[in-house]
Order: structure tokens, then C-alpha cells, then sequence
């Protein structure tokens, strides 16, 4: 609906009128340019009784007639402009321009008016009619302000599927031509609404008496509450349908409210009418104007019986429309089923490898406000080895054959590593065997050759820490490598000045799959953020994802699902006394990273990520009824699929404890 201003004054703006202050106290007026002068000055003034004066009408009819203009135009200020004046004996003819401004928000009107006059005993006078307010105005006739409200836009997935649902609403309003008093009755609904009476009041002083204007929309109105408003004089109710609630994506998604709720005029930038739709977060509140558009605006003339006889001034509105995601409903939809079984807050994110499209985007929360899946800023562990396996390999430290001990704990600096299942590997493991096994130390002491340069490029190569963005809030992550030796070991392993997003570590996955980084998109229209214009070395990505695909194989074969192969790591964190479960990985085109946030007591038996991990991707290969995957239903979800609960590897020449799945901190 369209935006209209919140409180009103007549007020005076700076005029072409230029009157001396002398002609203000005659009572007789000696030529035409006087009386139309102090006429037009005592109008833009507000001081309808005086303007009266200068007129030939009843005092009070032209009074009331000039103070209801105000009213039925809803006017936050008027200003004339005095024009050409032509005489013919006692007869003259005046034009002047009239700017009148409807309200913020609102259009301007301008246009020329143009009265007669005629010579009399007092001097001269306007002849007085209803064409002296608009030159198309006929006796009888009034004007009023008619808007046409566009519907409001959807926002839809990559292949046009809706992603908000239209909610029934209760419209409360009035037919202003069935209130007794308008001003009574309009404050008296406001009181029961806990609104705000005045806005309401503009609105319907300014409205076409005959026509249901739509006041403040609600949600679940009970039914003593339609029983005591529609006891009001004028006062109707009606059922309307809005795209309001979404279907998938909450967080990314935005919530929408009627401006009655949440006192949404104090929340929001911008101008606008009870009853409007305004998006409060997300997509909603990015794209507003292009899902709300704007009302068409006409200035009306209407009949004695209320009907519009002429329209005297339009202005187009914008129209409202749809917003084309890169979201995949089916995706998405088994990205929040996969959150259900997480403990606490957890993320799902998917992308397109291809490309970097955002898939999905999914809280264990289901809340419109929890957007850390894109903005988070997360320590990732042992996940981190694909990016310091990439460093390795590019800065010559290690080669896909050469060895790479894997001890049980290493001391570097003043700081003791040690693999995360207390495990080593024994003979002459290489970098890929480090991976299979998370064997963290190996990565330690590898750290030296390859160099805090080294580990922060292959990073950037990744999209981590870049310069890039999408139209919501993101954390791109941060690479930041203190001097010392300590430093740069605990860095390789993810532990230290490394900090990630879960859409960030997604997008890493995908380049590690593509063979070169994309930035993200996640609405068509806007384009992708520019992609990373290095390459990255196909002969050592093939090194980083055998250990990847041999980590899945060998560790975590439950996530296999599916027809193509799954190449994943996962890895344990602690992070301000929480425990960060973490799964990144790929599967074809789709690159995933899930997060779940754990409560450390609870964590020793269940990698909670490696299980909505491969709820996620069986999601994706056997499909989820939407009621299971859309936030706010209450049916039971089915259990998740079970995860590893402590397992040892026995891999070969695997000696101690096995490196298994259930990680513990470094």
C-alpha cells in the first residue's frame, strides 16, 4: 500500500506570492490582482474564515468548503503561484498554480486553477463555486485520493516454485460513508487495536467514502475481537490473502508484518500507510520496494452519491513482482530436515560447485534472526586440513608420494599437539593417509615448510577471507597467522587466526571440486560476486580430494548415500566451552558444510555433523516430504540417520587407538 504521512499541519511554504502586509487589513479591494492575492495568501495559510471573505459565497459554506479540501486530500502543505490576470470592465479572469503536496511519500500535485471575479460595491470579489478549488470541479462534487494496492510479490526458487505461502489475514477498516463520526469511531478502533489513531484518521479523511479502506492487517484475530470491532459504526472486516510466511529459508527469507505489528513504523526506515506489508529482515526487507511496488495514486473527483465522476490527476505505481532465488526448494528442504536431529544451534549450507549458487540455507533455530550459517565466525578445526593439505602441496613442503610421519604428539614452541583419537601412524604415511585419519600432527609438523604465506594464499585461493558478498550480511572468514612457530602449527589445523563462516567452508568445498573458486550467488538478478581469477592446480586438488573421498570411504562410510561418490571431512572443535561438530564436503554438483553446536559434556559418543550430514544427503537422493523440512510444522520428523558413536579405525598400519569419527579437541 502506498506510504502516507504519519502526522499532518497546514503549513505555509515559501509562496510567489509577494503581498504587502497593508493588504491584509482592506476591506475593500481596489483591483483583481488584490483580492486574488489575499485570498490565495489567507488559503495557503490555513486561514480559511478569512479567505472566505474575499469571496461572493455563504462565509461558513466557503469556510467548510476550503477546510475539507484539506481533509479529503489528506494535504501536508498547499502553495499558489499568482498568474496571468486579464480585465473586461467589471468583470476579470485569474490563473494561479497550485502545488499541493499530499504527504510524504506521496506525490506532488500541480496544476492550474483559474476564478472569476466581478466589481461590486466592496470592490472586487471571486465569483465563488467548487471550480475555484479545481477548474474541473462541478457544484455538488468533491475530491478524494483513490489508491490501487499491488499485491505483494513472491519470492521464488531456482526452477519458480513459490517460497512463501499466502497467509489469511483479517483486514479491520471502514466505509467511511457508513461512519457517524469518523473521528469517534476511527479513534475508538485504534484504542482496540493499540494503534495509533492519527494515521488511521488521514487515511480515511482522504478516502472515497463509498470504498472499504483497509486499516491495520492481523494475524489470528480472535472473535470477541471482530465482535467488538465490527460494534463500531463503519467499521467492516474482511479475510485477505498475503504472501507473508516462508515456506523454507526463514532466516534468509525475512519476515514481513503488517505495520501494526511490531510497531513496524518505528523499526523500519521509510514512510508508510496502516495496513502496508513492509519486510522486517532478509530478502523481505532488501527487496521491499520490489515486492511491495507502489499504489497507483489518483486524485478523484466524486458525486453527491459517492461515485467517482472524473479522475483529475494519476500517477503510476510500481508494480510489484517476483524475486528469482538461487535456492532449490528440494535442497533446502532436506537441509533444515537434516538440522531437526542436532542437539543445539546448528547450520546446514549448500552450493552449487559449479557456479557457487546458495542451494540451501538451513537453521536448526528455524528463526528468521539466526543468520550464522552466513555471518558466523567459527573456528574450523580439522576441516581446515583440505585447505593446509592444498598449501603443502603448492608450496613444495610435501608431493602425493613423499611421506609424512604422523606421530602420536608433537611439541611445538611452548604448545603440545596431539591427534585427536590419541592415535599415530605407523611406516611411512603419506598426505593423503594423513587426511583419511585426521592426523593433525602430521600437519603440525609440516608447518614450518610451508609457511604462514603459503597456508594464507591457498586460503584466499579457497574464497576465504576474500572480497565478496551477497545482498544479506556474510562473513567470508579470516585467515590472520600470528608470528611464531606455535602460531603457524595451530593455524594448519585450524585452531588458530582462522576463523569461517558454514557458507564460506561450502564455497571452499566447491572450489576444491570445481577446480576454481566461485563466488556466491543467491539472487538472480543481482549477479554473482566476482570469482577468483586464479586457477587452481588440477594435479594437486587431485591429491586433496583422494583424501577427502578416502576420509568418507574409510571413517564415515554411513555418509556414502547415494549413486556418486561422497568426498567429506569431519572434524571436533572447542570454541568458547562449546563443541563445534563440523562436516564439509561434496557430493556431484552440490558442496555442502554442516555445523552443529554441542554441548561438550554430550559430544563424546555421537559426531553430530557426520549424522545430519548424511540425513542431509539422503535427503537429496530419496527426497522429504515438505511438512518434514518446513519450519513451524508439527508433525514428528523421522530419527536421523545414526552416526558413528566412538568407533576405532583399524586401518592398515594404523597403530595405538584408531582416528575415528568421534574426534576430541585438539
Amino acid at each position: 500500500m502506498s506510504p502516507r504521512p504519519l502526522g499532518r499541519r497546514i503549513a505555509a511554504a515559501s509562496s510567489g506570492l509577494i503581498i504587502a502586509l497593508s493588504l491584509a487589513a482592506c476591506t475593500t479591494h481596489p483591483s483583481p490582482e488584490v483580492a486574488v492575492r489575499s485570498f490565495l495568501l489567507a488559503w495557503q495559510d490555513g486561514n480559511h474564515a478569512e479567505a472566505a471573505r474575499h469571496t461572493t459565497g455563504d462565509p461558513e459554506e466557503v469556510e467548510r468548503a476550503l477546510t475539507d479540501v484539506h481533509d479529503q486530500l489528506d494535504l501536508a502543505s498547499v502553495r499558489f503561484d499568482l498568474g496571468r490576470i486579464s480585465t473586461e470592465g467589471e468583470s476579470a479572469n485569474a490563473e494561479f498554480g497550485v502545488t499541493a503536496d499530499l504527504g510524504i511519500g506521496d506525490p506532488v500535485w500541480n496544476y492550474t486553477g483559474q476564478m472569476s471575479l466581478t466589481n461590486g460595491p466592496t470592490g472586487w470579489l471571486i465569483d465563488w463555486s467548487p471550480s475555484v478549488i479545481h477548474p474541473d470541479l462541478s457544484e455538488g462534487e468533491r475530491l478524494a485520493v483513490s489508491y490501487e494496492i499491488e499485491d505483494r510479490g513472491q519470492i521464488l526458487d531456482r526452477s519458480g516454485e513459490p517460497l512463501v505461502s499466502a497467509d489469511s489475514v483479517t483486514a479491520f477498516g471502514v466505509l467511511p460513508a457508513d461512519m457517524e463520526d469518523k473521528e469517534a469511531g476511527v479513534t475508538e478502533l485504534a484504542e482496540l487495536l493499540d494503534e495509533d489513531p492519527d494515521p488511521l484518521l488521514n487515511r480515511v479523511r482522504s478516502a472515497p467514502p463509498e470504498q472499504f479502506q483497509p486499516l491495520v492487517l492481523m494475524r489470528d484475530a480472535d472473535s470477541a475481537l471482530l465482535r467488538e470491532a465490527g460494534s463500531i459504526s463503519g467499521v467492516q472486516t474482511q479475510e485477505v490473502e498475503v504472501n507473508l510466511s516462508p515456506r523454507a529459508a526463514p532466516f534468509v527469507l525475512g519476515e514481513v508484518a503488517g505495520t501494526s505489528e511490531h510497531r513496524v513504523s518505528s523499526r523500519v526506515a521509510g514512510s508508510y500507510q496502516a495496513g502496508d506489508t513492509v519486510g522486517l529482515s532478509g530478502l523481505q526487507n532488501i527487496f521491499q520496494q520490489e515486492l511491495a511496488g507502489t499504489a497507483t495514486t489518483q486524485v478523484v473527483s466524486l458525486g453527491e452519491d459517492g461515485d467517482q465522476t472524473d479522475v483529475l490527476e494519476s500517477w503510476e505505481g510500481v508494480r510489484s513482482g517476483g524475486i528469482e532465488t538461487t535456492l532449490d526448494l528440494a535442497t533446502q528442504q532436506a537441509a533444515q530436515n537434516a538440522t531437526e536431529a542436532m542437539p543445539g544451534d546448528g547450520y546446514v549450507v549448500a552450493v552449487d560447485t559449479t557456479n557457487g549458487e546458495v542451494l540451501a540455507a538451513a537453521n536448526a533455530s528455524d528463526s528468521a534472526a539466526d543468520d550464522a550459517a552466513f555471518t558466523g565466525s567459527y573456528a574450523p578445526g580439522g576441516i581446515f586440513t583440505m585447505v593446509s593439505a592444498l598449501a603443502a602441496l603448492e608450496s613444495g613442503a610435501v608431493t602425493a608420494d613423499s611421506a609424512m610421519p604422523c606421530g602420536f604428539q608433537s611439541e611445538v614452541g611452548d604448545q603440545v599437539f596431539t591427534n585427536p583419537s590419541n592415535g599415530f601412524l605407523a611406516e611411512n604415511p603419506t598426505l593423503v593417509r594423513n587426511m583419511t585419519y585426521m592426523c593433525t600432527v602430521g600437519f603440525v609438523d609440516v608447518a614450518p615448510e610451508v609457511g604462514a604465506d603459503a597456508l594464507a594464499e591457498a586460503a584466499g585461493q579457497l574464497g576465504l577471507g576474500g572480497d565478496w558478498q551477497l545482498p544479506l550480511p556474510v562473513s567470508p572468514g579470516t585467515v590472520e597467522i600470528a608470528d611464531g612457530d606455535a602460531e603457524l602449527a595451530s593455524a594448519m589445523i585450524g585452531d588458530h587466526g582462522v576463523q569461517v563462516s558454514p557458507l564460506s567452508m561450502a564455497l571452499a568445498a566447491g572450489a576444491v571440486a570445481d577446480g576454481s573458486w566461485h563466488g556466491p550467488t543467491l539472487v538472480r538478478e543481482e549477479g554473482p560476486s566476482p570469482a577468483n581469477a586464479n586457477e587452481l592446480s588440477e594435479s594437486h586438488l587431485e591429491v586433496v580430494r583422494e583424501g577427502l573421498r578416502d576420509a568418507v570411504t574409510i571413517r564415515m562410510p554411513e555418509v556414502n548415500v547415494g549413486e556418486e561418490q561422497v568426498y567429506g571431512q569431519a572434524a571436533r572443535v572447542e570454541q568458547d566451552d562449546t563443541a563445534l561438530h563440523w562436516f564439509v564436503g561434496y557430493q556431484g554438483d552440490v558442496a555442502f558444510a554442516v555445523l552443529a553446536e554441542v554441548d561438550p559434556e554430550m559430544s563424546q559418543w555421537q559426531q553430530y555433523a557426520v549424522t545430519a550430514a548424511t540425513s542431509f544427503l539422503n535427503g537429496l537422493a530419496n527426497g522429504v516430504p515438505e511438512t518434514e523440512g518446513v519450519p513451524g510444522t508439527e508433525e514428528t520428523l523421522p530419527p536421523a540417520v545414526p552416526g558413528t558413536e566412538g568407533q576405532g579405525v583399524e586401518g592398515e598400519g594404523l597403530e595405538g587407538q584408531g582416528v575415528g569419527t568421534d574426534l576430541s579437541g585438539n
